[in-house]
């Protein structure tokens, strides 16, 4: 698997296969094998869809302040589940082109390759929850007509970061970019950086 329009029916079969139950409780059934790049787009989308109908909960005004807790704490975890798969998948890439003959004046990109497909999934998420918009009976047109124009701009706007991460992954493979990793240091995660918690212990 080489492109984006790949990486984009991975996602879309993500999406596809949650929203047969459309519960967030569902238990992920990954059909890629576990050692490929597949099992981890797929993986990561469906953290990412997941996570999409947890902050629709979360949002709802007559919540009970318990479960919004709990919901915002489950919310922390999708989010360092999908901080960790996006470095798996960097990883991923690393060693793919770890043989690649690097040329001198080759320049570093502002993201790495996997934080802009983490961009390419939530695209795909929103262009699901925005077609679903269009497609609204319960809606006035006007309601649909504005969705549509947003639709619109979703697609173009995947289409562009489809073709900006075909073209950066063809410069690190051609020596022409290349490519470093930095992990994520959330520090309000750790128990040795998170004031709030250190001065508890």
């Amino acid at each position: 698997m080489s492109n984006t329009e790949d990486y984009n029916k991975v996602f879309n079969k993500a999406i596809l296969d949650y929203h047969i139950k459309d519960d967030v409780d569902t238990p992920i059934n990954n059909p890629y094998d576990r050692e490929s790049l597949e099992n981890r787009l797929y993986l990561k989308c469906w953290i990412d869809t997941v996570q999409w109908h947890l902050e629709d909960l979360i949002r709802d005004p007559h919540i009970n302040p318990l479960d919004a807790l709990s919901l915002k704490r489950r919310i922390d975890r999708s989010n360092q589940d999908r901080t960790d798969l996006v470095e798996q998948i960097d990883s991923y890439f690393l060693h793919q082109y770890s043989d690649v003959n690097v040329q001198p004046d080759a320049r570093i990109n502002t993201e790495s390759p996997a934080w802009a497909i983490d961009r390419l999934s939530i695209l795909a998420l929103k262009i699901y929850h925005m077609k679903e918009q269009v497609e609204r009976v319960d809606a006035d047109e006007a309601h649909r007509e504005r969705c549509r124009s947003k639709l619109a701009v979703l697609l173009e706007q995947q289409r562009d970061l489809s073709t900006a991460i075909d073209q950066l992954l063809d410069d690190i493979a051609s020596g022409r970019k290349y490519m470093k990793t930095y992990r994520q240091m959330k520090m309000y995660n750790d128990p040795s950086t998170n004031p709030v918690l250190y001065k508890k212990g």
